[in-house]
């Protein structure tokens, strides 16, 4: 069950109307790491959460808590649409209209009436394709982790592309919930192996030993750089404690794959010299 509260988590009240910036914001609302993402994705994860207690409440809280964040902007670019110029010529009349006309989102009045809706700042659509909810709470909140970095990554590079204060205010807001939901995922992370349901690799109940040779623990050297082992990830105890790190040059194991001569009737290439995929074709059938 949900309720509603009217009354915005945090305001989002700009300066003045400015249309080109309600389009940069959309991408923060319906781009792929978006609020309407983290939203659905935290809510979805915590509805298929088999798992009852402390790990499906804090999901649903949330989840909850960005569908906040999608109406503060969804309000923030209604706001900054004020006034918009429906000709290029109204552009020149007045300070607010002048706003500008030439790189607003031909949408945002054509298809939304002056308001926000669920696509980026380019017009795509949003799409659920967006949204990850595997069942396994420790690749989730991994992937999660970095929802959030890179939602407070967009929203910090969309803070140094205005100057209006009241807009700066409500993405202040916005990147402190990013910082803090980064710090929770990753904390949730710890809590999942100190739990003992999950650890690394995921998912950690697939048998080690089903694993072939030292395929789990080599680093491959599959490129020319000449400091690609240079770092952790190629030397030392591996972090799931079972291991040590290696390094050796990528080789084959296997022969050269030849593949049979595929089905004539779906008339693919290569055929046999002087025979033509007709013939081939009558031939198989008699």
């Amino acid at each position: 069950m949900f309720t509603h509260t009217q009354a915005l988590q945090y305001e989002a009240k700009p300066d003045g109307p400015d249309p080109d910036f309600a389009r940069k914001l959309q991408e923060v609302l319906g781009g792929q790491w978006g609020e309407m993402t983290v939203a659905t994705q935290y809510l979805l994860q915590g509805w298929n959460c088999r798992l009852p207690g402390k790990y499906k409440d804090m999901l649903l809280s949330i989840g909850t808590e960005e569908l906040a964040h999608v109406e503060i902007l969804v309000t923030m670019i209604d706001r900054l649409l004020d006034h918009m110029p429906l000709k290029p010529d109204a552009s020149d009349r007045t300070k607010e209209a002048a706003a500008g006309y030439g790189q607003h989102n031909p949408q945002h009045p054509l298809t939304n009436g002056g308001g926000a809706s669920y696509m980026d700042s380019m017009g795509n659509p949003w799409t659920g394709a967006y949204v990850t909810a595997s069942g396994n709470l420790m690749a989730d909140f991994h992937y999660n982790a970095t929802a959030e970095m890179q939602g407070r990554l967009q929203v910090s590079r969309l803070y140094n592309m205005t100057d209006d204060p009241g807009v700066k205010e409500t993405l202040r807001f916005l990147i402190a919930r990013d910082h803090m939901h980064q710090m929770q995922w990753l904390a949730a992370i710890e809590e999942l192996k100190a739990d003992g349901l999950e650890g690394i690799p995921v998912p950690e109940a697939f048998p080690i030993e089903e694993e072939p040779g030292d395929a789990g623990y080599a680093f491959i050297l599959a490129s020319d750089g000449p400091e690609a082992a240079a770092g952790r990830w190629a030397h030392g105890p591996t972090p799931d404690g079972r291991g040590e790190f290696t390094a050796r040059p990528i080789e084959a194991a296997a022969d050269a794959p030849v593949l049979p001569p595929g089905d004539p009737r779906l008339f693919g290439t290569p055929q046999m010299p002087g025979q033509s995929m007709l013939q081939k074709a009558k031939d198989l059938l008699t």
